[in-house]
């Protein structure tokens, strides 16, 4: 199916939603993009071309403030208004929401989780700690979501690489991937191989959400 855009008026302003629908979808996968760029990101295309033909509607999110042409995010509560908001379009479909987003679009995912009733939290390149600051933690947001919470964390993201979460968290590290995914050329994996990998951890994981 070709995607299809929605607009949705919530308190910080109109968001977008495109929505990449399954013929007969068993989930929603709603997911947002981070605080430097849009739902061109390539985990987020990867995932919007990928899980439709499995079951799984993917509904990327733009903020109110990319939608309005800004080049900073706000606060973290204007994100978590504009996210709540919009929240009754992605359960028209009738079926279970999955939360979800890259970056700080993963964090408003899993502030939001419990409250709004998502049925999991499917973290993309959670931003753990900024780059170099290892004490200035954002694991509590991460273990607060409530609900079944699967990270995908490049191996050499900067802003957390899989091995600095705790043993109890899921975390799929992708290889040799940095924080937005990219791979360097020397590197034996692709960028297709990469999205290919991503979308595997995603998929395996949806499976099991029952």
């Amino acid at each position: 199916m070709k995607p299809t855009s929605e607009t949705v008026a919530t308190p910080p302003g109109d968001a977008r939603i495109t929505w990449h629908r399954a013929a007969r979808p068993r989930l929603v996968l709603a997911l947002s993009h981070g605080a430097g760029g849009g739902i061109e990101a390539r985990d987020l295309r990867a995932l919007a071309a990928a899980l439709p033909g499995e079951g799984v509607t993917v509904a990327l999110v733009e903020q109110p403030w990319r939608v309005a042409g800004r080049k900073l995010a706000p606060a973290p509560k204007t994100l978590d208004a504009g996210w709540t908001a919009l929240w009754p379009a992605l359960e028209k479909p009738g079926v279970p929401v999955v939360a979800g987003g890259r970056s700080a679009g993963a964090r408003v995912a899993c502030r939001t989780a419990r409250a709004l009733g998502a049925r999991a939290v499917l973290a993309l390149a959670f931003p753990l700690h900024p780059p170099g600051k290892p004490e200035k933690s954002r694991l509590p947001e991460l273990l607060d979501a409530g609900v079944p919470t699967r990270v995908v964390q490049g191996a050499r993201d900067p802003f957390g690489a899989p091995a600095e979460f705790p043993a109890d968290v899921d975390v799929v590290p992708v290889p040799y991937a940095d924080h937005g995914f990219a791979v360097a050329k020397s590197a034996p994996p692709d960028d297709a191989q990469t999205a290919d990998a991503i979308t595997a951890a995603a998929l395996e994981w949806l499976a099991g959400l029952r």
